[in-house]
């Protein structure tokens, strides 16, 4: 009889526990792939906005910092501080479109695959456009909002896309 009473406790026991296990939902599968960041690609690109930093604010390098912007944009687009390197690049276009900066705007060039071309007074305003633009669509919170309006405004506006209010 003591054994029958035993297992009886034990499913009763089975039975109450299982709901709590099932609670916990998808925190089994981890977070989503998509905000996972690897430690050395964001070591490197924040090491990358240290220079790029450094080339914008204390040598007024545009060129070089626009250059670094740029290959933190396209290797690591959900870096932590991508709100400041997309307002470093905006920025940086922006003075280089004024001819502004000790490194003239020729020394930027792009390649096409077949050939060499710098870019135009009016393709770097274009490029700050395009920064700003996905600075404050996609990071409507950061603390660098309010310059990039700002900045903006310099270069013509916002990009108005498709569908949008502005």
């Amino acid at each position: 009889m003591n054994k029958v009473l035993t297992f009886f406790a034990l499913v009763i026991a089975m039975v109450l526990s299982a709901p709590t296990s099932y609670a916990q939902g998808a925190a089994k599968t981890g977070p989503y792939p998509a905000t996972i960041r690897d430690a050395d690609l964001e070591k490197d690109s924040l090491h990358n906005l240290q220079v790029a930093r450094n080339y914008f604010n204390l040598k007024k390098a545009y060129v070089a910092a626009l250059k670094r912007c740029e290959e933190i944009i396209a290797g690591n687009p959900n870096f932590a501080h991508i709100d400041e390197v997309l307002f470093i690049a905006g920025k940086s276009a922006r003075l280089l479109a004024d001819g502004r900066g000790k490194q003239k705007a020729e020394l930027y060039v792009t390649f096409d695959g077949t050939s060499k071309k710098g870019l135009t007074p009016e393709e770097f305003r274009n490029g700050a456009r395009s920064y700003l633009t996905q600075l404050i669509n996609e990071h409507p919170q950061s603390s660098f909002r309010r310059e990039a309006e700002a900045e903006l405004q310099a270069v013509g506006g916002p990009i108005k896309t498709e569908g949008s209010k502005q």
